[in-house]
């Protein structure tokens, strides 16, 4: 990054910690110790000038923030990597729209949302798909119920752009009745695939939905959120990342995924109907 960007987000931040504090220019100066001409001249237009470490760091610590943050290397307050309890994000006590991975779609409304799913994507799954996985991961049928209800709000949202990309042949293995799937009905699996297939038709444009060949491409499951973070899930936990450069990152590894499929998304309701036929 340039340094005078640099300066200039620095700056910036160093307002918006200085306005949060409640306090004068002087009693800041004083609680991250330095003096006050010394934070005029960091707060100066004409300077490109940044702090020493030591300073960055009582900064950041006083506030609570993260260097990452504060010199714009993240858009995100916290630290640059943390991780978190699955039950804590997805499934909270007082329904889907408190857990954090709500506020975090709330934030990146607006933006571009990318998501890599474990599994059938959630707010394309029928309510006997629902209760069926409920009952192997012994989670709460309700709160998934509601956690899918949530997401297919949020598509309808006219703000809202969501891309997911995912292998071919999870959708096949599901049609076929394979795997973790076997248990659910020919009926059942048909009547799946009808339901996403219109909710594809009904959602698209803002969300579409991408198939590549999973022999020659692989990812993990995740999600980027805008430019703001990433969460990788891990099966029991989620590794967040808040860093800029992590996030960039991903976002390449995301659209390398979109520019191997070999269904896009215009395609993708009319291939779970060719499986319904199959």
């Amino acid at each position: 990054m340039d340094k005078r960007d640099l300066s200039e987000i620095f700056k910036r931040r160093l307002a918006t910690l200085i306005d949060r504090s409640g306090t004068s220019q002087s009693a800041f100066a004083t609680a991250v110790g330095i003096d006050r001409s010394a934070l005029s001249q960091l707060l100066s237009g004409q300077s490109t000038r940044l702090p020493r470490a030591e300073t960055l760091l009582n900064i950041a610590a006083e506030h609570k923030v993260s260097l990452d943050w504060l010199l714009g290397v993240s858009q995100d307050e916290g630290l640059g990597s943390e991780i978190r309890e699955s039950f804590e994000i997805e499934e909270g006590l007082e329904g889907f729209d408190r857990t954090l991975l709500a506020k975090w779609h709330a934030e990146a409304a607006g933006t571009k949302i990318r998501y890599v799913p474990a599994g059938i994507p959630d707010l394309l799954r029928s309510d006997d798909l629902i209760e069926y996985e409920a009952g192997i991961t012994r989670k709460s049928t309700e709160s998934q119920m509601g956690e899918t209800q949530y997401r297919i709000d949020y598509n309808r949202r006219p703000e809202t752009d969501m891309e997911v990309c995912m292998p071919r042949h999870v959708l096949e293995i599901f049609a076929g009745g394979m795997g973790v799937w076997s248990g659910l009905t020919s009926g059942q699996r048909e009547a799946q695939l009808a339901h996403m297939a219109q909710l594809l038709d009904d959602l698209y444009p803002s969300f579409r939905l991408y198939l590549y060949d999973g022999r020659l491409r692989y990812s993990v499951p995740y999600t980027i959120f805008g430019q703001l973070r990433a969460a990788i899930y891990m099966g029991d936990m989620y590794l967040v990342l808040n860093a800029t450069a992590a996030v960039r990152s991903l976002t390449r590894h995301f659209d390398n995924l979109i520019r191997a499929a070999d269904v896009n998304a215009h395609e993708t309701a009319a291939f779970a109907r060719s499986l319904m036929r199959d």
